[in-house]
């Protein structure tokens, strides 16, 4: 959380295991929660939590007692999806600020107004919506604040909606608790006779067509990698990952969704380090303050956007010169976006067509590795949190919120300053690094990282 404030975010999502979609790996309590919250207070960011899963009669009870903490700790808004749960928060919070999830599946402006209507601020739209479906809904709907997902994971399933986790391994997506079944490798087990489920116009047997291109369809028995489970199915020549959607990525898209009304820019990280949070929240937050109105300068013309208090370009005085600076911005951050752990972009639905399919493999190979935190600096020594191996041959960067700096290391030492060749991730205790060159070329503030080029 503290990350995400760090490098750009203006608000966070976060909740308890028993009443978010965020189960698995995590940590949050309520004392944390209550923690958090303050902490978001005082930088003048905002903290919404999450009661967004698909309740049962046995989370009720649990859950009002949950709703008398929230009333005390005063988060900024909660985030829902089950009616039963916004019926629970309006008669045990009423002056809560109220949003809903995307889980709900608010795909159109009759379905937007009636959730505004029953006192609903916010509406996270569904992932399946549109661009031009987004602008009709503001049109309609001018009251109802809107909220888009615009990087990370993508569900195969409608919205998130998945039954595979529960059928498998009885661990239900819509109570937080997903497995991801759609991640993993399946390999075939046997295959079946062909078939052409399509007529073809002289009356016989006609070939399935994928993306323009014809293949046969194979009926077949798949079984995952672990050979847990055996399943029926269908498989045309793009095989192997075929439940595997790219990654949502709409850095080049922000400029037409807040045209179009979208109010806030949500981003899903499911699962992912510090390093992930940092890189994608930078490139957003970059972005975004690109392109904004540009202030005015000293002279009266247009001055850039401060972004941590740099001026990344000193003056912008027409609209040409905006443009291109934007689109400057948008190449070098999307260039780090693409420096990242991930499964392939795709724009998902905003254009109107299906979001891409990964086939080939379960994600995409990373060009640089996360490998520590920067605890503290002390001269040219750096106390780090080692997240994976640094060798000294190794070419390093440290990660700050403004920008990317070269990092060269001369010694390592451990945690009980011994010399050491190499530092490793999972070592118990901080690890200690000295700086090659000056010092000071490194103090860049605090929520610093370094990643390594692989």
């Amino acid at each position: 959380m503290k990350y995400a404030f760090a490098y750009g975010a203006d608000a966070v999502y976060a909740g308890v295991p028993d009443f978010s979609m965020r189960r698995r790996i995590n940590s949050f309590g309520e004392k944390s929660l209550a923690e958090g919250i303050k902490y978001a207070h005082k930088l003048g960011k905002k903290f919404y939590v999450t009661l967004n899963i698909y309740a049962h009669n046995v989370h009720i009870e649990k859950l009002e007692k949950h709703l008398k903490f929230l009333k005390k700790s005063a988060p900024d808004a909660v985030i829902v999806s089950d009616p039963g749960i916004l019926a629970l928060v309006k008669k045990n919070i009423p002056e809560m600020e109220i949003h809903l999830s995307t889980q709900a599946n608010a795909t159109n402006w009759q379905a937007v107004k009636f959730w505004n209507d029953l006192g609903i601020k916010r509406i996270v739209l569904a992932r399946e919506v549109t661009l031009n479906e987004i602008k009709e809904i503001r049109k309609r709907v001018p009251e109802a604040e809107l909220e888009y997902f615009v990087h990370g994971a993508m569900c195969m399933s409608y919205s998130g909606r998945c039954l595979l986790s529960k059928w498998m391994k009885n661990r239900s997506a819509n109570l937080g608790d997903c497995i991801q079944p759609c991640r993993w490798l399946y390999k075939i087990k046997s295959k079946k006779e062909k078939v052409y489920p399509v007529k073809s116009a002289k009356g016989g047997p006609a070939l399935q067509e994928f993306n323009g291109v014809k293949s046969d369809i194979l009926l077949m028995n798949v079984k995952d990698e672990k050979e847990e489970f055996e399943i029926n199915l269908e498989e045309d020549a793009h095989g192997t990952y075929f439940f595997n959607s790219k990654d949502l990525n709409l850095l080049s898209y922000l400029q037409e969704l807040k045209n179009a009304g979208v109010d806030s820019f949500k981003i899903e990280g499911r699962n992912k380090s510090v390093y992930y949070l940092a890189i994608v929240l930078r490139a957003y937050r970059k972005v975004l303050d690109a392109i904004e109105t540009p202030v005015k300068s000293a002279k009266g013309g247009s001055a850039a956007q401060k972004f941590n208090g740099v001026h990344p370009v000193k003056s912008a005085n027409s609209g040409a010169e905006q443009f291109n600076r934007v689109k400057k911005i948008i190449k070098e951050q999307q260039k780090e976006l693409e420096n990242l752990f991930h499964r392939g972009y795709t724009t998902g639905f905003l254009l109107e067509t299906e979001p891409e399919h990964n086939f080939s493999n379960s994600h995409q190979k990373a060009t640089h590795q996360f490998v520590g935190e920067i605890m503290e600096q002390k001269g040219k020594i750096l106390k780090i949190k080692p997240h994976n191996a640094i060798y000294l041959k190794d070419k390093l960067e440290i990660i700050a919120p403004g920008k990317n700096i070269p990092l060269k290391i001369n010694n390592f030492f451990d945690k009980n300053m011994q010399k050491v060749k190499s530092v490793h991730g999972g070592e118990t205790g901080f690890s200690y690094l000295e700086i090659k060159g000056s010092e000071k070329a490194h103090k860049a503030g605090e929520f610093l990282l370094i990643r390594k080029k692989i």
